[in-house]
């Protein structure tokens, strides 16, 4: 098994052609595959300390001869291997730094799977990724310089945003298809923090006003050009976010209303709630939103049309639970297929989860979102409406009832759906799944 491990370690993973086509050599530009794919691999808590000298943590006692953070790297390369993966996500406590002696060499060590593959990465912080010997800054600086790294420290062009590592990724349409010049998918990374500077507020941060700003401007600014011509969409590209600590939100959730498990007491979110959920609900073109942290809780729930996940635990130096396999979540968004041939828009978002186990078994898959479940919100919504309204005009007699009615043909005409949310011609958000935020 050692030896096994220690060959995993050395040994480099030669590049699919199928992922290396997802990155363009010449901008860095992520894109949809050739098949109309983009994969996306989820890392949550790494943990990583000093390699083979690190132990691992929570496990059955068989497994414990020889284990340490050898088994956090081989189990990405094996995960590389099986999904070949177009971007692959790291979100958060990616060092467990009091065990890492030396950030920088712990740093390089955690993503060696990533940089020896050559698949582009992209990462955010936790809060124990600067408890080593470099600051915040000085941590997401080196993730931002390492080779394949699509990370940013900060937006280009902002001054003033709280936290290190807040940016957007743009995934173009297919190469050679009328939407290659088009962002088809956008990928949201924030901070959210480690922990509380306020001394009246105890427990973890949380992202901040700064932070929700700036997402605000870059889904206005991506929803205008997605719906701008040449070749103007009628709808919002959906967006994914990714961040480590978990909103309040998630703990909206028991056992009726989603898919996987949850194991943790409580949800161990910042003791105030930020207002991000709210704003992404606003924005309106967030399917879901991904997050680390909580290691024994790897569930999706949704609330008012955005997929609130976990991936569950990753690293072997991180707390676990005996006998429950270490995860890692995939992402897949499939485009849709022309009659006339060629790609179009997001068709889907689907995700599952594999274990870390002998077949790396795929359990819990489901859809975030699909085009069609959105499509039938909006015949449902302005159905309902129109029938109230035929109802009014035909025993009220009321002209305004009228007047009222034209308006809603006219917003048949005009309207789209972004998630599970309508969405008006002026782009607000006027319905999500069941619930009306008029």
């Amino acid at each position: 098994m050692k030896a096994m491990l220690l060959a995993l370690w050395f040994s480099g993973i030669h590049v699919l052609a199928d992922a290396a086509a997802a990155v363009s050599k010449q901008q860095n530009q992520l894109r949809f595959s050739k098949e109309g794919q983009f994969k996306i691999l989820q890392v949550a808590d790494m943990h990583f300390g000093d390699g083979k000298s690190t132990p691992c943590r929570d496990v059955l006692p068989n497994q414990m001869p020889g284990c340490s953070d050898l088994n956090t790297s081989a189990f990405i390369h094996r995960m590389i291997q099986a999904e070949k993966p177009h971007l692959i996500v790291f979100t958060g406590d990616n060092i467990f730094g009091s065990d890492a002696t030396d950030a920088v060499a712990s740093l390089n060590a955690a993503f060696a799977p990533a940089l020896s593959s050559n698949i582009p990465w992209a990462a955010v912080l936790g809060n124990h990724d600067q408890q080593s010997t470099l600051s915040r800054e000085g941590v997401m600086k080196h993730i931002v310089g390492m080779k394949h790294s699509l990370s940013q420290l900060n937006p280009p062009g902002v001054n003033i945003i709280d936290g290190f590592g807040n940016y957007n990724l743009e995934v173009s349409g297919v190469e050679g298809s009328s939407l290659h010049n088009k962002s088809v998918l956008n990928l949201y990374f924030l901070d959210s923090g480690d922990y509380s500077t306020v001394p009246s507020i105890r427990g973890y941060g949380w992202i901040k006003p700064s932070q929700q700003f700036w997402f605000q401007r870059t889904s206005k600014r991506l929803r205008k050009a997605y719906m701008s011509n040449p070749e103007g969409q009628k709808s919002a590209a959906p967006g994914l976010a990714y961040f480590h600590i978990a909103l309040r939100e998630y703990a909206s959730f028991d056992s009726s209303n989603f898919t996987g498990v949850k194991q943790e007491e409580g949800i161990s979110s910042a003791s105030v709630n930020s207002g991000f959920f709210t704003t992404m609900v606003e924005a309106g073109d967030v399917k879901a939103a991904f997050t680390g942290h909580d290691h024994l809780n790897d569930f999706c729930g949704e609330l008012l049309g955005i997929h609130l996940c976990y991936a569950g635990g990753f690293g072997y130096h991180a707390y676990g639970k005996a006998g429950w396999a270490r995860r890692a979540r995939v992402v897949l968004a499939t485009l849709e297929e022309r009659e006339k041939g060629g790609w179009g828009e997001v068709k889907s978002i689907k995700t599952w989860k594999r274990l870390d186990d002998k077949h790396l078994t795929v359990i819990d898959a489901q859809v975030l979102w699909s085009k069609t479940s959105a499509g039938k919100l909006l015949l449902k919504y302005l159905l309902g409406h129109t029938l109230a309204l035929v109802f009014l005009a035909r025993y009220s007699g009321e002209q305004s009832a009228l007047e009222h009615l034209r308006s809603v043909f006219h917003i048949i005409l005009s309207a789209s759906v972004s998630s599970d949310c309508l969405v008006l011609m002026d782009h607000s958000v006027v319905s999500c799944g069941n619930s009306m935020v008029f």
